[in-house]
């Protein structure tokens, strides 16, 4: 059962990550404009030229807004990644440590010789 709601949960994100591709694409290439604008803005000395650049920045910036969607195909991409982590771990281990004072012995020997 547990294995179904991992398959379940990782095709509803596959289908929403595959369907923000697009928005994802336009706000990368977007914020990447966006921060050269930022670093000529920067570099600029006359008056005119950082006028431009700020209107072409602010341009950009709606442009970045409008690609809103890529957020959540940024979450179905984490959730995917937690599918994939979590896909073969199993919530009980069982750890059993034997009274024994030679298995402890050799147990604290083999750490000590990790150091």
């Amino acid at each position: 059962m547990k294995k179904f709601g991992f398959v379940l949960a990782g095709g509803i994100a596959v289908i929403i990550l595959l369907s923000a591709l697009g928005p994802m694409m336009g706000l990368l290439i977007s914020l990447a404009i966006l921060y050269f604008i930022y670093k000529q803005f920067l570099k600029a000395e006359s008056t005119g030229w950082k006028i431009a650049l700020g209107i072409l920045g602010v341009i950009f910036l709606m442009a970045s807004i409008s690609n809103a969607p890529a957020i959540i195909g940024l979450v179905a991409a984490y959730i995917l990644y937690l599918v994939y982590k979590n896909w073969n771990s199993s919530k009980h281990t069982v750890v059993k440590e034997d009274a024994d004072p030679f298995i402890n012995f050799e147990k604290q020997w083999n750490e000590l010789k990790n150091y």
